[in-house]
């Protein structure tokens, strides 16, 4: 049994450490977003949901959300894009974001 236990440990402690760090390794074109929404800024993501960030971004796509900058830079991802830098987002990335 304990033999068992040790082997199944050896096989999925590799893969839970990788799952750990590939959830801080930001999806492509989401540290742009620290520069306007990080730490200290007018309007930090940091309590905002995977999901309110998409809804954000799909009313910034397709013009029902009005701004200046964030339609133009929503139009640039896809909705798989988006759904990963939300994703990274309200899991925390931002305050990973070492640039």
């Amino acid at each position: 049994m304990m033999r068992s236990l040790l082997v199944l440990l050896l096989v999925l402690l590799p893969g839970l450490a990788a799952g750990g760090a590939q959830a801080q390794v930001p999806p492509p074109g989401a540290t742009m977003c620290s520069g306007c929404h990080g730490e200290g800024s007018i309007l930090p993501l940091d309590d905002w949901t995977a999901a309110q960030i998409v809804a954000a971004m799909a009313g910034f796509k397709d013009g029902s959300r009005p701004a200046t900058l964030m339609p133009r830079l929503a139009a640039g991802f896809s909705d798989q894009d988006i759904a990963a830098i939300a994703d990274w987002i309200a899991a925390g990335g931002m305050s990973h974001d070492t640039r």
